[in-house]
C-alpha cells in the first residue's frame, strides 16, 4: 500500500514511524491499550514549548558555586629591581653515592644492629613469658571463683589488672632506651659519614654528589659509594652504645659526654667537647675485647 507524502511528514511529526503508525490504526480496539481515533489526533499539534529560561542571578556571589574558592583582597606588593651581575657557578663535577650501602657495609653498623638485635630479642621473650604468667593467672582465678566471695574476685582481679599495667610500662620503657641505644650509635655514624663523604668528594674535586637511588644513569668514576665504606670503616670501626642497663637520657644529663643539643650548639668552644670526648665511656664492643 503507497503511503502518501503528506502522511509520513505528519506522522514524523509526531514521532513514530509510519509502519508503527499504520499498524496501530488496523489493530482492532480489543487488543489491549488504548485506541485513539484517527479524527480525534489534532491536524496541527502544537509544538512543545521549551523550559522557561533560569532566572538571572541578582548578583555576583550567587552566580558563583558553592564550592568555589572565596574572593579574597591582593594588596599590592613593591616591585623587586634586577640584581647586579655576578660571577657565574664553578661548573659542576658530579658524584654519586649510595647511602643505604655504605650503611650495610659499615663494620659499626653491622656490630650495632647485632648488639641491639639481641636486646630487642630479649625484651620480646620476657614479654611473651610475662604474658603467659598473666593468662595462667587469669585462668587460674576463673577455674576458683566459684569457692571464693565477690570481694575476693575483684581484689585478685584488680591486682591483676595492676600487675599488667605495670609490666607494660616497664616493656615500654626498656624498649624506648634500646630505641635511644640505637639513635645514639647511629647518630656517631651519621656524623662520621657526612664528614667522610665531603673528604671523598673533595678528593676528587666533586662539588656536587647525588644519592644514588636519584640518579638513572652515570659513568664508573663518579661512583664514590665503595671509597666512602672503606674509609668509614677505616675512621670509625666502632661506636658507643650505652649498656643494657643504662639510660641513655640518664646518661646525657650526667654531663659524662657531649649530647645531641651541646652538638647542635655552636656556641660551645672546641676545646670543652675535647675535654668531654676524652672522658667518654668505653663502648659496649670494645669492653668484651
Amino acid at each position: 500500500m503507497a503511503i502518501s507524502g503528506r502522511y509520513i511528514a505528519l506522522v514524523a511529526m509526531l514521532g513514530v514511524s509510519p509502519t508503527a503508525s499504520l499498524a496501530a490504526q488496523s489493530a482492532p480496539a480489543t487488543q489491549g491499550g488504548w485506541f485513539v481515533p484517527k479524527a480525534s489526533r489534532p491536524a496541527n499539534p502544537a509544538p512543545a514549548r521549551a523550559p522557561a529560561p533560569a532566572p538571572a542571578p541578582q548578583n555576583q556571589a550567587e552566580a558563583q558555586p558553592s564550592d568555589a574558592p572565596p574572593i579574597l583582597p591582593a594588596p599590592p606588593i613593591p616591585d623587586s629591581p634586577d640584581l647586579p651581575k655576578a660571577a657565574p657557578p664553578p661548573p659542576a663535577v658530579i658524584g654519586v653515592i649510595s647511602i643505604p650501602t655504605v650503611m650495610q657495609m659499615s663494620v659499626a653498623a653491622q656490630e650495632a644492629q647485632r648488639v641491639l638485635g639481641a636486646r630487642r630479642d630479649k625484651l620480646a621473650e620476657a614479654a611473651q613469658k610475662e604474658q603467659a604468667s598473666w593468662r595462667a593467672e587469669q585462668q587460674k582465678l576463673q577455674q576458683n571463683a566459684r569457692t571464693m566471695s565477690s570481694e575476693q574476685i575483684q581484689i585478685r582481679e584488680r591486682h591483676l589488672q595492676e600487675r599488667r599495667a605495670r609490666a607494660q610500662r616497664d616493656f615500654a620503657n626498656r624498649a624506648r632506651i634500646i630505641q635511644e641505644a640505637a639513635n645514639v650509635s647511629l647518630n656517631q655514624i651519621e656524623r662520621e659519614l657526612v664528614r667522610i663523604v665531603r673528604q671523598v668528594a673533595a678528593s676528587h674535586s666533586m662539588n656536587l654528589v647525588y644519592h644514588g637511588e636519584q640518579v638513572a644513569l652515570h659513568v664508573e668514576g663518579q661512583d664514590i659509594t665503595q671509597e666512602t665504606a672503606k674509609q668509614l670503616n677505616k675512621i670509625l670501626p666502632h661506636v658507643f652504645i650505652p649498656a643494657a642497663d643504662v639510660d641513655p637520657e640518664v646518661l646525657a644529663k650526667s654531663g659524662k659526654m657531649p649530647t645531641t643539643a651541646d652538638i647542635e650548639d655552636e656556641s660551645i668552644p672546641l676545646q670543652a667537647k675535647a675535654q668531654a670526648a676524652s672522658s667518654t665511656p668505653k663502648s659496649v664492643l670494645r669492653s668484651k675485647k
